[in-house]
């Protein structure tokens, strides 16, 4: 199953801005706009990690935060605490309330999820899968290193980084600015095209022994990994 962010968060654009986001990423997402929902939701199903924000309506995230150590349930689930203040002292303040990590804003998109791979894989190193895999395509997300059959396929970084967004997310059909969003991060500014000059590359990596096309063009939609050949 995939892994549950619970939001605790009131205002709404961001709120939307960080499911849209974590969603793309392949996370279950769950919302909360004050502190004593986000208790009565924790306990309603343990999320696997809970983004927290400091300045909540009825309730302080700091408080939140403490409620939650003392719960049995979710004493050990990781928080990061999202806030404004970005002094030391509040820093300090937050992690010793319970906290296991604290970023300030505003942040990319791409920087938070970066932090909740981190934490998880310190908290709940069994939701890190080692490799990744569809049809005769593995990607080796420990060694760095890309399989198609017995052939080893050679990408740059950016076409890893695509490859491992579609692996994630097999027959799941992305649009240019989605991709974009989930490889570049939203706080990039790449033309829509560049995504078609990539998965170009990546075709052409992934077809060098004359496989069949695994990544799906959809007509006016975007692509997809698919068991079908591209059109």
């Amino acid at each position: 199953m995939k892994p549950l962010v619970l939001i605790v968060e009131d205002e709404a654009a961001l709120v939307t801005l960080l499911r849209y986001n974590l969603e793309g990423e392949g996370f279950r997402v769950a919302e909360a706009n004050d502190g004593e929902q986000a208790l009565v939701l924790a306990k309603e199903e343990t999320p696997d990690i809970v983004l927290l924000d400091w300045m909540l309506p009825l309730m302080s995230g700091i408080e939140v935060c403490r409620q939650m150590r003392r719960i049995p349930t979710t004493r050990d689930v990781p928080i990061i605490l999202l806030t404004a203040r970005g002094e030391e002292t509040d820093k300090v303040r937050g992690l010793d309330s319970g906290a296991d990590d604290y970023i300030t804003k505003p942040f990319s998109p791409a920087e938070l999820i970066a932090r909740i791979r981190a934490v998880l894989r310190r908290s709940h190193p069994e939701l890190e899968a080692d490799e990744l895999a569809f049809e005769d395509l593995a990607m080796d997300l420990v060694a760095h290193r890309v399989r198609r059959g017995s052939r080893e396929v050679h990408l740059g970084p950016t076409e890893f980084r695509l490859l491992r967004h579609l692996l994630q997310n097999p027959g799941r059909v992305f649009s240019r600015e989605q991709l974009l969003d989930a490889v570049w991060g939203r706080d990039v500014y790449v033309e829509p095209r560049t995504v078609d000059v990539h998965i170009r590359r990546l075709r052409k990596a992934l077809n060098d022994g004359n496989e069949n096309d695994l990544i799906r063009t959809v007509r006016s939609a975007g692509y997809a990994l698919d068991r079908s050949m591209a059109a």
